[in-house]
């Protein structure tokens, strides 16, 4: 019996005439079930109460208008319906008050009784929005077990109903931008297993993404104590044939039995008592292992022969669905049943081997990648802006494949980082001549004289005069284009003068060596006069004016930064309006820098977040008077290097200072083109943000930040945002609503194994270890700062311990004394400025945002790259 367009859906069937194909009339978990049996999987025999049947009995109680009044948001009523809104309780009160449709009840009995007299069973849900690809929707519905008796059967299909109701399942959905109205619930009814052992398995490996593993956890007694997490599990590790990799022993605290009469009931489960459901002995093969607890404790739940039969269940499963899951099963009388199968979720992409240069790719690269992209970074900013031109720029000196294909996607949702392995082509072998021709005509020191930098900034000012809302549609939907062409001057300005600075840096390199002062190079380069340094002078500067003026000082001492900007807006007196003189010119000077990537377009900049400004502006107020500086400390490197005997002769001595003084324009020119280069960033940003917001408009996303799921090629194709045929709105509403749940499905996972860019090393005594990369060794308290929202919560002499680091964290380096990254490489950001400021640095910990706590006393050894306890 098959549910067609023909054919109305009845309301109670047998589980065995639904399949795929009838997602909409039964739910995630019926259609996978019913897809199973017809496979031949051992699954209990049972029956669906249909949605249509659901549909029935909300339809009289008008549920939808409640729906709708519920996610229209909390507060008063209108004026139509004054009171308070209602919420998910009044939902779950209609559903559970609703009058049955005529002859339902008779149907759901009869279905029951079909399966036996009075027959124990399970009563699950089974909602359109879970069990899916990228929406488990796990333990968001109700479960009954050991039903027993027609009417609590009845009872126990009307409460799965009431559940999708819950507020959890409401805010669950919500996230994953599931339309609420739309949602429907089908009940499956099935012969309960009274099983003596049972629990979870995974066809891959959810921590490392292995599709050639199967996880197998197993309880004593119900599967309800492991798949709630009441019990610690065995735990089996198992290869793709069922053969055995690792067996951890569960510990048993509690079980969970069915009670004679219906109901179920926990048990602690005395210790060292065993629980055998099979041959006595380890999965291995092995004699038990008869440990603490008493003779036996630890002996495996599954046997070896047990253990091939389940993962020959998860094969047949796994291909039937074509993609790997996570399956509930239960072991009965020597016999299995699969009881639920849904498509795992949140899993990570399978590993990929990575060679000594994806390593270091990769080391830079979830430096610049904290977050997860959108799909509007991979076709605007990822694609057109700095990847994009130093993919162009090294390819015209003839290195292939940097930044290409880096980011593996599903969905349209970026899954995987898969750090490129770059590699010389035919361009190479003109490569030197392109860069000695470059560095002798393009000076590195004229860089800023260059015209083609003061009209690439002109456009980026025309970009940002640009009165947005007013533009006509069409206007609009040019500027991102307009902003990331800006970068063509920029990739043209790199290719010039890079072979100029490169060369500086090099000969001061060798210079150093030569005359055995290699330890003072950092310092010597720290003298260079940067743009970053420019703004690190103006931020010390609202310092020194927070400071003097009494009031505002308390504000930075008595509220979070966003509580300090609300007060700054609405404070008035002489103080208060310097100050917010100062802060607005420091943002038209310096707002144009990114807040978390330079990669990104999706995260704010510093002109949208004043509060970051404030955050970094309380860093620094209590900065002792006369904290040495870079240049002072570049001084004394210099007159240290002079000293040297092969340095006494005029000539030998004006030599390196000149080489010195073009090194540092060669820094100059890493950091202010970074800096400039930036600048169409903020209109970059705010005229999509502005596409957005026309699309809420017309219906098309709820909220103008979704327009970062799309991608900019499926915007511009709106011909006119005031009348879009509905299919198309329908397509972009589908696919932003799509990618959103994909996105939350993936929260938890990171984008590269962290454990394969930086392999673990050996700690010894201590905490946390990664790569040396500024040497020192220093005794402090640790401060966890994961992003820009925590700047105001570093104090002097702090060890600034952070996932990652980027140019608008450069001002947190004078305050802390040393710096432990969980990303990066000697190269990178935080380790090149961590040297300029002469603090210890250790880069590429993996794990040290997670093993080292706030106010721990650590001494950090940046020759060594370990962090201790202090003792």
């Amino acid at each position: 019996m098959r549910s067609t367009a023909a054919t109305r859906t009845p309301f109670v069937a047998p589980l065995d005439a639904f399949g795929a194909d009838d997602l909409p009339t039964v739910g995630g978990k019926a259609a996978n079930l019913g897809e199973l049996l017809r496979a031949g999987l051992p699954v209990p025999e049972g029956f669906v109460v249909t949605t249509e049947a659901y549909a029935a009995v909300v339809e009289s109680v008008r549920l939808a208008d409640l729906v709708a009044a519920v996610e229209g948001g909390a507060g008063e009523g209108t004026a139509e319906s004054p009171g308070p809104r209602p919420g998910p309780a009044d939902l779950r009160a209609a559903v559970a008050g609703a009058a049955l449709p005529e002859g339902l009840r008779e149907r759901i009995v009869a279905a029951y009784r079909h399966l036996g007299r009075d027959v124990p069973v399970a009563v699950r849900s089974s909602a359109t929005a879970e069990d899916l690809p990228g929406a488990a929707f796990a333990g968001q519905q109700d479960t009954y077990l050991n039903v027993v008796g027609a009417d609590a059967v009845v009872d126990a299909v009307r409460r799965c109903w009431a559940s999708l109701w819950t507020d959890r399942a409401v805010a669950y959905r919500r996230e994953r931008a599931v339309d609420q109205t739309e949602v429907r619930i089908a009940v499956v009814v099935q012969a309960m297993v009274d099983s003596e052992v049972a629990g979870v398995m995974f066809t891959a490996d959810p921590v490392s993404g292995a599709r050639d593993r199967i996880v197998v956890d197993a309880g004593a007694g119900l599967g309800e104590a492991v798949v709630s997490g009441l019990v610690t599990p065995d735990h089996y590790l198992l290869d793709e044939r069922g053969g055995v990799v690792e067996w951890t022993p569960g510990r048993g605290e509690v079980v969970i039995r069915s009670v004679e009469g219906g109901g179920v009931r926990q048990e602690d489960r005395p210790a060292g008592e065993p629980v055998r459901s099979g041959e006595p002995e380890a999965p291995d093969g092995g004699a038990p292992d008869a440990s603490e607890g008493g003779a036996g404790a630890r002996q495996a739940l599954l046997s070896e022969g047990q253990l091939s039969v389940l993962a020959a269940h998860a094969r047949t499963i796994a291909e039937h669905f074509g993609r790997p899951q996570d399956i509930e099963w239960a072991l009965s009388g020597q016999r299995f049943r699969i009881v639920q199968a849904r498509p795992m979720t949140a899993l990570p992409p399978p590993p990929v081997a990575l060679n000594r240069r994806q390593r270091f790719q990769a080391a830079i690269l979830t430096e610049y990648l904290p977050v997860r992209p959108y799909p509007m970074d991979m076709s605007t900013w990822l694609e057109h802006g700095p990847t994009g031109m130093m993919r162009e720029v090294t390819s015209y000196y003839g290195l292939k494949g940097t930044f290409e294909n880096y980011l593996r996607e599903e969905d349209g949702v970026v899954v995987q980082l898969v750090p490129p392995s770059p590699h010389p082509g035919p361009r190479m072998l003109l490569t030197p001549w392109r860069l000695a021709r470059r560095a002798r005509r393009f000076r590195t020191a004229d860089w800023t004289a260059d015209p083609r930098l003061a009209e690439f900034l002109a456009e980026a000012d025309a970009l940002d005069a640009l009165d947005l809302p007013a533009l006509p549609w069409a206007e609009l939907v040019q500027v991102p284009a307009r902003a990331l062409a800006l970068m063509a001057p920029c990739r043209d300005l790199r290719i010039d003068y890079l072979p100029g600075s490169g060369l500086a840096l090099a000969r001061m390199a060798l210079a150093t060596r030569f005359l055995g002062r290699r330890e003072l190079l950092a310092d010597l380069l720290g003298g260079a006069r940067t743009r970053t340094e420019d703004s690190n002078e103006a931020l010390r500067a609202l310092a020194d004016r927070a400071r003097a003026v009494p009031e505002v000082r308390r504000l930075f001492t008595e509220r979070e930064p966003a509580g300090v900007l609300a007060a700054l807006r609405e404070g008035t007196g002489t103080g208060f309006a310097e100050f917010r003189d100062g802060l607005e010119s420091f943002l038209r000077e310096y707002g144009r820098r990114e807040t978390a990537s330079p990669l990104l377009v999706s995260p704010p900049t510093l002109v949208e977040s004043p509060e970051v400004v404030l955050g970094l502006v309380r860093s620094l107020l209590d900065r002792p008077e006369g904290v040495q500086d870079t240049t002072s400390r570049s001084a004394r490197a210099l007159e240290r290097l002079l000293e040297h005997p092969l340095l006494r002769g005029r000539r030998a001595r004006a030599l390196v200072e000149r080489w010195l003084r073009a090194a540092r324009d060669g820094v100059a020119f890493r950091e202010d083109s970074h800096f400039y280069f930036t600048a169409s960033l903020p209109a970059l940003r705010r005229s999509l943000l502005e596409i957005g917001e026309r699309l809420r408009g017309a219906g098309v996303l709820e909220e103008a930040f979704d327009v970062f799921h799309l991608r900019l090629e499926e915007v511009v194709e709106v011909g006119d945002v005031t009348a879009i045929p509905a299919a198309q709105a329908e397509r972009l509403r589908s696919l932003a609503r799509g990618r959103a749940a994909k996105r939350a499905e993936m929260s938890g996972v990171a984008l590269i194994d962290h454990a394969r860019v930086f392999p673990r090393k050996d700690t010894g005594d201590a905490l946390v270890a990664g790569s040396p990369a500024s040497s020192g060794t220093v005794t402090g308290p640790v401060r966890v700062i994961r992003g820009a929202e925590d700047f105001h919560r570093l104090r002097e002499g702090d060890v600034l311990v952070c996932p990652y680091t980027n140019p608008a964290w450069t001002p947190l380096f004078q305050r802390a004394a040393a710096v432990v990254v969980d990303s990066g490489a000697i190269a990178s950001h935080a380790a090149i400025v961590a040297r300029e400021y002469g603090i210890p640095a250790v880069m590429g910990t993996g794990t040290g945002t997670t093993v080292l706590t706030d106010g721990e006393s650590v001494t950090v050894d940046g020759g060594s790259g370990r962090v201790s306890r202090a003792s």
